[in-house]
């Protein structure tokens, strides 16, 4: 099993440099890769930040990469709730970080917009202010 960075990523969803994007593709297609929750979020930043693109795309990209064969995300289903949160409006980052949250019954944040939004949220933790 190997491991990518996130710079592996968005080469193989932009494809702005021809080479690498090919070598991006073999990385991924050639056996077991492993994709940190990390290099998700960060890969989530530099399309929306430095590519702007929209979060729907975004999405679009991430499920397709994660549907390849061979390929899997560290947390899985965390990811995925995630992904489903970000698509219906989440703050990416938010998102992950409520769904990585494990059996805590409670998310401590100072961020009053997320406490707001997290309401909506069936199967989050309960957020809170500390």
């Amino acid at each position: 099993m190997i491991a990518v960075d996130t710079n592996v990523v968005v080469r193989f969803l932009v494809a702005d440099d021809h080479a690498q994007a090919i070598r991006a593709e073999k990385a991924l297609s050639a056996g077991p890769v492993l994709i940190a929750k990390t290099v998700l979020l960060e890969t989530e930043w530099v399309l929306r930040g430095a590519y702007g693109l929209a979060g729907a795309d975004i999405a679009a990209g991430l499920r397709k990469l994660l549907g390849l064969p061979g390929v899997k995300a560290e947390d899985m289903p965390a990811v995925a709730r995630a992904l489903g949160w970000y698509e219906s409006g989440f703050d990416f980052a938010d998102a992950l970080h409520l769904a990585s949250s494990g059996g805590a019954r409670r998310f401590a944040t100072f961020d009053k917009a997320l406490a707001r939004r997290a309401k909506a949220l069936a199967d989050a933790p309960t957020v809170m202010e500390p």
